[in-house]
């Protein structure tokens, strides 16, 4: 019985809803949580996802890692259950609960089949309601978290994104690891997860989707019943906008590798903003598009500088930036700088052609479809949307947005939102000839 409702559970996962039209209900519980739901009755499955506002930045002075520490062990014991309970019991209902948090988010995910959704629904609550945070399981985490920091101590990637962050953000929570330090999650314990706990998980910065085998009226029943017993507020505060400072220049950190790492930004657009969907496009043609974007074309397949180079907007709760990465020998890195450095400036002055807007189009409004490709991509996307405040219908009018972009528009935006000045690079590695206006 087991291996016959994992097998269902894994198919089910996978299943797309038979409709090509995503129809999204919004809901409401009587206690103020807003969800969403799409129901697909095809299959006897449900995808859930929960996301909690706030994340990481809650961590307190002193207690960096707290929050994802505590989330770590939401799965390693819950009520009268240890961790090897806990998991056989939901291996036993064929139920899948995953659990994640990032700077911005505390994210919850479950999968289970519509025969087990009560028994699956009341053991996720014990984990997000009554975690154990018994005293080895911290132990165990806490050693996994902390073997995770000397990991990155000597990762080129992660020793770039740190001291990026750090220079960055100043003293807002963005600038530090969600990790912590192996001296603040030393420091950690039990009383100050049960407060990231307590600041975290609560009802008034919850947004839930459900997609699958479940009506209107089960869901909101299901998600008063899941979060009963979930305080109603936090008493920490949601942190204000990061005060982020992208002065341009290069950054050097010496670090032993034959292969330098890059990381670089200036600053991004926000997701409300009229002119998003044209800053997407653009990006989309400069960086974000492959082996077509111009970053790639001129200093991988002319050059051969790099393997991979990219870029991508990033719209944070507090912070938007127009970031990207590369990696290059040491003694060629300087010239990839000056190539992406060039890109930049070309695309400000010159904007984009006529073809090359009309091919990130195709490319945009072709690939999105393919992202609802079942029922827990739906679930995702959808409180994704639910979070950025897009409204319902916005999975059937995107395509639109893009279309809607002239070659005029995106031209203006490139003019007033590309800013090679502000253009900030940070490089690990042994780099040549790079003009560093910071060696660390």
């Amino acid at each position: 019985m087991i291996r016959w409702a994992a097998a269902a559970l894994a198919a089910a996962m996978l299943a797309a809803p038979a409709s090509a039209e995503i129809d999204v209900q919004d809901l409401t519980t009587p206690d103020g949580i807003n969800l969403w739901l799409v129901e697909d009755h095809t299959i006897p499955f449900v995808a859930l996802e929960m996301r909690f506002r706030g994340g990481a930045s809650l961590d307190q002075p002193g207690k960096r890692g707290a929050t994802n520490l505590m989330t770590g062990l939401l799965e390693e014991g819950a009520g009268d259950m240890d961790s090897r309970e806990f998991a056989r019991r939901a291996e036993a209902l064929a139920a899948n609960f995953s659990y994640n948090v990032g700077d911005d988010m505390l994210s919850v995910s479950a999968r289970f089949l519509t025969e087990n959704r009560d028994q699956a629904v009341a053991l996720l609550r014990e984990s997000l309601v009554n975690p154990a945070f018994n005293q080895k399981s911290i132990d165990r985490v806490r050693a996994q978290v902390n073997s995770i920091i000397e990991s990155d101590m000597k990762d080129p990637r992660a020793i770039v994104s740190r001291r990026f962050d750090a220079q960055t953000f100043g003293d807002h929570p963005y600038a530090t690891s969600k990790d912590g330090t192996l001296d603040s999650v030393a420091s950690l314990t039990r009383d100050d997860l049960i407060a990231a706990h307590r600041a975290a998980l609560v009802r008034d910065r919850l947004y839930v989707a459900a997609v699958g085998d479940i009506t209107a009226d089960q869901l909101t029943a299901l998600v008063a019943d899941l979060t009963d017993g979930l305080p109603a507020t936090s008493d920490i505060d949601l942190p204000g906008a990061a005060d982020t400072d992208l002065p341009g220049g290069i950054t050097v950190i010496d670090f032993p590798t034959p292969q330098s790492v890059v990381t670089f930004a200036q600053p991004g657009i926000d997701r409300d903003d009229p002119d998003f969907f044209a800053a997407y496009l653009l990006n989309q043609i400069l960086g974000g598009g492959g082996f077509e974007s111009r970053l790639m074309q001129e200093v991988r397949e002319k050059r051969g500088l790099t393997y991979g180079v990219y870029s991508y907007l990033v719209d944070r709760d507090n912070a938007q930036l127009w970031m990207g990465q590369v990696a290059s020998a040491n003694d060629r890195v300087a010239q990839a700088i000056e190539v992406i450095q060039d890109e930049w400036q070309k695309m400000r002055d010159n904007g984009v052609t006529a073809q090359e807007l009309e091919d990130a189009k195709t490319y945009m409004t072709g690939a999105y479809p393919l992202r609802f490709d079942g029922n827990a991509p739906i679930a995702n996307i959808a409180v994704e949307m639910q979070v950025e405040g897009l409204p319902t219908d916005y999975i059937a009018t995107r395509n639109d947005k893009v279309n809607a972009v002239t070659l005029e528009q995106i031209n203006r935006v490139a003019r007033e939102l590309l800013d090679p000045s502000k253009l900030t690079f940070v490089v690990a590695g042994k780099p040549e000839g790079v003009g560093a206006t910071t060696t660390e």
